[in-house]
C-alpha cells in the first residue's frame, strides 16, 4: 500500500523522509501519517509552522473553505451534489488535514495577521487533491471518508489491455524506477532524487503522469537541470516540489531552450535576481514556447501594461502565462473595464485577479456591494484601490467583516478609500484594535487602525489621547 504521505508539501516531505530515513521500524499507513502531522504540526525547527497561533475562529473559516474546493472537485470527477454533500459529511478528518496543509504553504501569511484569500486556498488544493486523484483513483472518495487510514487498492485483473487502469507503458516506467538495476541497486537517477529528498513514492507518482521521466538520464538530463537550478539560488529543500510540478524541465535543453528562455523573459523585464522563488511558484514558466509567451505578454501591452510593469507581473506571478488570453483574460478584463477598473493598475497590483470566474467569484461579489448600497462607481474604485478584494470568499470572509464594520464609528466611504479593511483577519487585527480605540475614547482613520504595525500604532493612539486630555484640561 502506497502512502499520502509522499505527496505533500516540500517540507513535510522532506521531514517524513528524513524521519523514516533513520528508522529501519517500517510502519503502517496511519501510524506514518500520524507521526508526520505530529511532526509538522508541533515543530517551529527550520522554518515549520506551528499550528497553535492560528485561532480557532479562522481555522473554522478555513474549514468551510476546504469543504468547498473538495464539494467542487467531486463534483468535476463526476459526483452528484447529493453524493459530494454525503462524502463531506464523512471527511471531517480529511478536511482537518486539508487545512494543515493550507498551514504548511501558506505559513508565512499567518504569522504576520493575514488571511488567505480563496483563490491562494484554492491553489494550495486543487493541485493536491488532483495529485491524491492521480494516486487513488475512483476510490479518492473512500479515502476522504475513512481517512487518515487508507483504502485497500484491489488488484483487478483487466479484461484486455487497452482498458488496463495503467498502460504497459506506465506500468514499464513505474517498474523502471521501483526495481533495482543491474548492479543490484536503485538506478543511479532514483537515487540521487532520493538524496536530494524526494522519496520512491514521489518519484513513482511523478513517473504515472509523465512516464518519460523514467527514462532521463543522470548525468545528461537530471543532474544538469538540478545543478543550474542551484546555481541559480534555488534552495535544495525546493528542488523536489519543482520537479513534481514539472518534471519536463529535465527533458529541456539548457543551451538550446531553458537559458534562452530566461534571457527572453529577462529582456522583457522579470527579475533575474528572482528567478529562484520564480521558478518555484511555476516551474513550467520555462516550459512554454515562445509563442505562448508572446500571446500573452501582447495582451498586456494591449491592456496598456508598460514594459517596466510587464516584467514586474511576470515575476510576481508567472502563472498568468498559462492562462488562455481568449478564454480566461480577456473577457475579465472586459468584466472589469465594465467596472471602471483600469486593467492595467489591477494587472500589476493583484494580476492573480484575471484568473478568477466570472460567475463563481466576480459576479456575486459585485452583486454584494450594490446590494449594500455602493455605487458602482465605488466598486470600482475599490477594486482600483486593493486588487485581491474579489479573491475573498463571501460567506467566510467579506459578509462577517461587513456586519462588524456596520457596528463601527464609520461612514461606508471609509471602505471605498481603504477596502484592505478586508484583508486583515477579523478576529486577531480588527476586533482587537478596534476595541482600542473604543476604549481610548478617540477616533482615527480605518486605515490607521489596520495598516499601522503594532508600535506605530501604539505611537500614535497615545498621540492623540494625549491631545485629547490636553484640549478637556
Amino acid at each position: 500500500m502506497e502512502s499520502i504521505c509522499a505527496i505533500r508539501s516540500s517540507d513535510f516531505s522532506f521531514l517524513c523522509t528524513r524521519t523514516y530515513s533513520l528508522s529501519r521500524t517500517r510502519l503502517t499507513f496511519p501510524e506514518k501519517l500520524f507521526f508526520c502531522q505530529a511532526k509538522f504540526a508541533d515543530s517551529e525547527l527550520d522554518g515549520t509552522f506551528s499550528l497553535r497561533v492560528v485561532s480557532p475562529t479562522l481555522i473554522a473559516a478555513e474549514k468551510e473553505e476546504a469543504k468547498a474546493v473538495l464539494t467542487l472537485f467531486l463534483k468535476k470527477q463526476g459526483l452528484s451534489k447529493a453524493v459530494a454533500a454525503r462524502t463531506i459529511n464523512k471527511s471531517e478528518l480529511f478536511i482537518d488535514h486539508l487545512v494543515s496543509r493550507l498551514h504548511s504553504v501558506h505559513k508565512a501569511r499567518y504569522l504576520v495577521g493575514r488571511e488567505l484569500t480563496t483563490l491562494e486556498i484554492r491553489d494550495a488544493l486543487i493541485p493536491y487533491l488532483e495529485t491524491l486523484h492521480e494516486e487513488y483513483g475512483d476510490i479518492l472518495v473512500e479515502l476522504a471518508e475513512n481517512f487518515p487510514n487508507a483504502p485497500v487498492k484491489e488488484k483487478v485483473v483487466p479484461v484486455s489491455p487497452p482498458h488496463s487502469t495503467l498502460d504497459s507503458k506506465k506500468l514499464k516506467a513505474i517498474s523502471r524506477v521501483s526495481e533495482a538495476g543491474p548492479t543490484g541497486d536503485l538506478r543511479p537517477q532514483v537515487l540521487y532524487l532520493i538524496d536530494l529528498g524526494m522519496d520512491l513514492e514521489k518519484i513513482k507518482v511523478i513517473t504515472r503522469k509523465f512516464p518519460a521521466f523514467a527514462y532521463y538520464s543522470l548525468e545528461g538530463k537530471i543532474k544538469p537541470v538540478v545543478e543550474f537550478l542551484l546555481d541559480l539560488g534555488v534552495p535544495k529543500s525546493d528542488i523536489p516540489t519543482i520537479l513534481s510540478k514539472r518534471p519536463q524541465l529535465c527533458g529541456i535543453s539548457l543551451s538550446e531552450n531553458l537559458i534562452p528562455t530566461m534571457k527572453f523573459l529577462e529582456d522583457l523585464g522579470v527579475d533575474k535576481k528572482q528567478w529562484a522563488k520564480v521558478i518555484y511558484r511555476f516551474p513550467a514558466l520555462l516550459t512554454y514556447s515562445r509563442q505562448k509567451l508572446n500571446t500573452t505578454v501582447d495582451f498586456l501591452y494591449e491592456m496598456g501594461v508598460s514594459a517596466e510593469s510587464t516584467g514586474k507581473i511576470l515575476t510576481r506571478c508567472p502563472n498568468i502565462i498559462s492562462y488562455s488570453v481568449e478564454d480566461k483574460l480577456r473577457p475579465t478584463a472586459e468584466y472589469f473595464c465594465s467596472l471602471g477598473v483600469d486593467i492595467a493598475v489591477l494587472l500589476l497590483r493583484c494580476p492573480q485577479s484575471l484568473g478568477l470566474s466570472i460567475e463563481a467569484n466576480l459576479k456575486p461579489v459585485t452583486t454584494f456591494f450594490l446590494e449594500r448600497g455602493f455605487s458602482m462607481e465605488e466598486v470600482g474604485t475599490m477594486i482600483s484601490r486593493y486588487g485581491a478584494l474579489y479573491t475573498f470568499s463571501l460567506t467566510e470572509n467579506m459578509i462577517p467583516k461587513w456586519e462588524f464594520f456596520l457596528t463601527m464609528d464609520y461612514p461606508k466611504s471609509e471602505l471605498v478609500k481603504f477596502p484592505q479593511y478586508f484583508g486583515y483577519s477579523l478576529e486577531e487585527r480588527i476586533k482587537p484594535r478596534y476595541a482600542l480605540v473604543k476604549e481610548s475614547g478617540v477616533k482615527l482613520l480605518l486605515n490607521q487602525v489596520l495598516s499601522l504595525s503594532s508600535r506605530d500604532f501604539d505611537k500614535i493612539l497615545k498621540k492623540k489621547v494625549d491631545k485629547m486630555l490636553s484640549n478637556e484640561g
